[in-house]
């Protein structure tokens, strides 16, 4: 058993992490949640891809106030991976706009999210710069 679970099911874990889209077959559009139709065309199969692990921050904001217990500031933002959009937080930069900036180049990174009594971890995932 592995001591690290993935916090969504669209992040793997084995070998390189990276995440996975659930595809249209026939329009493409992709999707990160279990769908029944594509919300695009109505088409009701799909297949399983992966996703670039490197993009282009293509928004963000930076978040001051949260729900108690969830440490502020933190970058909000969505990347563009090679056409599919993913939202996730900006990580290991400091959450100003000095150093993050629309444009700038990011790649996948595994954040721990907790650890429980067994010393399973709990991973979710971000973006941080590439260069």
């Amino acid at each position: 058993m592995s001591n690290r679970v993935p916090l969504v099911d669209y992040l793997v874990l084995d070998g390189e992490p990276h995440l996975t889209a659930r595809e249209c077959t026939r329009c493409g559009a992709r999707y990160f949640d279990r769908r029944n139709a594509c919300a695009a065309c109505e088409a009701d199969t799909f297949h399983t891809v992966d996703v670039a692990t490197e993009g282009e921050l293509r928004a963000f904001t930076i978040v001051s106030f949260a729900a108690p217990g969830i440490p502020v500031p933190f970058v909000a933002g969505v990347v563009d991976c090679a056409g599919t959009s993913v939202r996730a937080n900006v990580v290991n930069v400091p959450a100003d706009p000095r150093h993050v900036r629309v444009g700038m180049k990011v790649r996948l990174a595994t954040v721990t999210v907790g650890v429980d009594a067994a010393g399973v971890e709990a991973v979710g995932f971000g973006f941080e710069p590439a260069s």
